[in-house]
């Protein structure tokens, strides 16, 4: 078996298909398993796949009654049989030409343990194409290479990675105390153990992209949240651009404070929000040459920073000052 396709999935009756679909038929000429793994879900996603399955005997099922996505893909890898293992969100449609590029770049660069590509945004409505051209934007999502689709080489994170089934063996599995992070923290653990990350820019899913703000809103806050968790539990920074949202948060709140008490004080801090104003707009220039269009970029860059900050803000309250673990509510799915 050369590649095991790991796809956690919860109520995604709209997608799982979809998903599914793209990547037999990516597998031609390849020996592969498609191994989806079912939080419990209440919709027709089980049906769905069940039905694939009575065509198709390279896809299983298995339950995953914890019902987050590290036990998810921990169920998944455990009963996977691949060289390869590949994770995949059932949100994701692979290019046909996705497996044997993939293969490739493995071949070219067989110092890499984990090879992954680019998310192609794909558009439900209107507002998820704002957000999704916010997230292809170097000042919305920072060096988040896999989203802006600037260079391929090493990098620190990919989405949806394919890893050496050497990788497992040697570090471990998904940490399954995290809901949110955890590809991020595994991948973390792997440059720790001098393993490396290619991103290779031709390869490239196909994402749907959330299409409500507040949706959005509730994804970066949990991100920036769980974030906090993964540097108490390794006592360490894992990334720089994780502390930018923040600090960002950190300076609009302290200057709003301080601008009641001292309202002179504002002299010093409104050349900063004009600042960011003035960038976040000519960032959005480069995305889209319609002034409404720039306008919600702009508020969707807003959002980003914001509740990333605001998440990370929380986090170091709820988990370094109150000494709390995560609640129930903090792992609820933002779809």
């Amino acid at each position: 078996m050369d590649l095991s396709i790991v796809i956690p999935c919860r109520n995604e009756e709209k997608f799982i298909e979809l998903c599914i679909n793209s990547v037999l038929n990516a597998a031609k000429d390849f020996s592969i398993e498609v191994i989806v793994v079912d939080g419990m879900s209440t919709d027709k996603t089980i049906k769905i796949v069940s039905e694939i399955m009575q065509s198709d005997n390279r896809v299983k099922l298995f339950e995953n009654q914890q019902q987050t996505t590290p036990f998810a893909l921990n169920i998944g890898i455990d009963n996977s049989v691949g060289e390869y293992i590949m994770i995949l969100g059932a949100h994701s449609e692979m290019e046909e030409n996705y497996i044997s590029r993939l293969m490739d770049v493995f071949q070219k660069n067989p110092e890499a343990h984990c090879v992954g590509g680019l998310l192609e945004n794909v558009y439900e409505n209107k507002i998820s194409e704002i957000i999704g051209k916010a997230m292809s934007s170097s000042f919305g999502v920072g060096n988040a290479h896999f989203r802006t689709g600037s260079k391929s080489g090493f990098v620190d994170t990919v989405a949806f990675g394919t890893y050496k089934r050497e990788v497992f063996e040697e570090i471990g599995k998904f940490d399954v105390d995290l809901a949110r992070n955890q590809d991020d923290e595994f991948n973390y653990r792997m440059i720790a153990n001098n393993m490396k990350i290619f991103l290779d820019k031709d390869l490239s899913v196909k994402y749907y992209v959330r299409a409500s703000f507040k949706k959005l809103f509730r994804q970066y806050y949990q991100y920036g949240f769980w974030k906090v968790y993964v540097n108490k539990k390794h006592k360490n920074i894992t990334t720089i651009r994780q502390l930018i949202p923040f600090l960002f948060v950190g300076f609009m709140l302290a200057s709003s404070v301080l601008a009641v008490v001292l309202p002179k004080s504002l002299i010093f801090s409104l050349p900063f929000f004009l600042l960011y104003i003035i960038l976040s707009l000519y960032s959005a220039t480069k995305k889209s040459f319609k002034l409404k269009e720039i306008v919600l970029i702009s508020y969707t860059f807003l959002i980003l920073h914001f509740s990333y900050g605001f998440g990370y803000l929380w986090g170091i309250i709820w988990f370094l000052i109150f000494h709390q673990k995560p609640s129930k509510k903090h792992q609820e799915l933002t779809r």
